[in-house]
């Protein structure tokens, strides 16, 4: 009997601390090509603290994330994306970082998107 009442506690206990979490999904583009691509965006996606998922399709070019919304963003995902040289909505990456990616990598560069080079957040 005691048995049961501590695992019934312990089932509480793991529903409450879903109910708790602040999971949602994301999904927005990346600049990319390649598999090579997939895998710098998804490390880059995954290394902000708070991300639990992040697929990228090198067809759609669109990354979907898991994160808790109470440790990150959007915003901070697509920084930490931007930093290893793939342009997102809200931030492009650095020439720089973008000309050292293989040739296989180089995408297209849209001139009319916005650049956040040297931009403070």
């Amino acid at each position: 009997m005691k048995t049961k009442v501590f695992m019934l506690a312990i089932l509480m206990m793991m529903g409450a601390g879903s109910l708790l979490a602040q999971d949602k999904t994301e999904k927005f583009e990346v600049k990319g090509n390649c598999s090579m691509c997939e895998n710098r965006i998804e490390k880059a996606a995954l290394s902000v603290d708070g991300v639990s998922e992040a697929v990228w399709d090198v067809k759609t070019k669109m990354i979907e994330l898991v994160l808790d919304n109470s440790k990150t963003d959007a915003h901070k995902v697509q920084m930490a994306i931007a930093a290893v040289g793939h342009d997102t909505p809200m931030h492009k990456a650095n020439s720089e970082v973008y000309d050292a990616l293989p040739s296989c990598c180089l995408y297209d560069r849209e001139s009319n998107e916005m650049n956040h080079e040297g931009h403070q957040h």
